[in-house]
């Protein structure tokens, strides 16, 4: 699997087009004489896309039903209500269990071009294949994800104590996506109080200073608590040029750890410990068992959502999520 530090989730096929960011269209400037001066025409009004009606034929596999691909359908995309689509066939392949389902998406407001997508089924009605990706499927796609944060997601962390809505950040301190991610993750914490949010480290290999850091984290974590943690990683991503090498990187982490009130020494004493090396490594396994492949991302309540998104976007899909799993007023 590859690892990589990116500005936006660039999954397969969007991850299903799972995110209603706008499309960035180019444009060319020919030379061309001008054209006479005309009276402009009146723009056509946008509208809704109109899709070509479903064929029986194209429903030749007994499962998943359309009722199961629509209810996956809407758990991904529902938080967009501009978002229409259309179930255009559920095929039988050569290979027993695998389906093909075809997938028409547009906006409802006619703003964007329709397009058509197709993801493969698999028999085991929990997974599908979109491009060179196996995501989650089903009614409810992100539950084991969800059980699996809940019992393994042990970091650091701010908000409430209880895991009913748990927004987990999966970083990389030497990551520059993760620091321009900051501030949405600060934003989230003022706008859902009650919310879980726990810091989970998942340094990358081309990162060389990365796991040294997220080791000093581990330290500060359990010497002096979560509090002191914030501290200590605020310091070193406004530091984070200072990890370029590792003369540099053993001042910005001293200084961090010096920040958040505790002595450097020991900090990295205990930061070449197995034990604490350890805990690293384990947060990056949950990260792999998760299917997370890129740092900044976020799971929220299971819910795979690109740390350094739009705020707005990442607002509205934790407030969707809240609703599906029951936790909305």
């Amino acid at each position: 699997m590859s690892l990589i530090c990116l500005s936006l989730r660039t999954a397969s096929l969007a991850a299903l087009v799972a995110f209603s960011l706008p499309a960035i269209v180019s444009s060319a400037q020919q030379n061309v004489p001008p054209a006479p001066a005309a009276e402009p025409a009146a723009p056509a009004p946008a509208a809704a896309p109109v899709f070509p009606p479903p064929d029986p034929a194209n429903f030749t596999a007994s499962a998943p039903t359309k009722e199961t691909v629509n209810g996956f359908l809407q758990a991904s995309w529902g938080y967009d209500q501009t978002r229409v689509w259309e179930v255009a066939g559920i095929i039988k392949t050569s290979v027993d269990g695998i389906s093909q389902v075809v997938v028409f998406v547009g906006d409802k407001t006619g703003k964007q071009k329709s397009s058509r997508i197709q993801f493969f089924a698999l028999a085991d009605g929990k997974h599908i294949i979109a491009g060179d990706e196996i995501l989650p499927f089903g009614d409810h796609p992100y539950a084991d994800n969800r059980a699996l944060v809940k019992q393994q997601a042990d970091g650091p962390y701010r908000g409430a104590a209880d895991k009913d809505l748990e927004i987990v950040e999966f970083a990389d301190f030497q990551c520059p996506h993760c620091k321009d991610a900051q501030a949405n993750m600060e934003k989230l914490a003022t706008d859902f109080p009650k919310a879980r949010i726990v810091y989970q480290n998942y340094p990358l290999p081309m990162h060389k200073e990365a796991a040294g850091a997220a080791a000093y984290g581990v330290c500060v974590a359990k010497q002096a608590g979560s509090n002191a943690f914030y501290t200590f990683a605020a310091a070193v991503f406004d530091g984070q040029d200072g990890l370029a090498s590792p003369d540099g990187a053993t001042l910005t982490l001293n200084s961090a750890v010096t920040k958040a009130g505790l002595d450097p020494v020991k900090i990295a004493t205990c930061a070449k410990t197995p034990a604490t090396v350890a805990e690293v490594d384990a947060s990056v396994k949950l990260a792999k068992d998760l299917g997370v492949n890129q740092t900044p991302t976020l799971l929220v309540n299971g819910r795979p959502v690109p740390a350094n998104a739009p705020y707005d976007t990442i607002k509205q899909i934790v407030e969707f999520q809240e609703k599906l799993d029951g936790l909305s007023n």
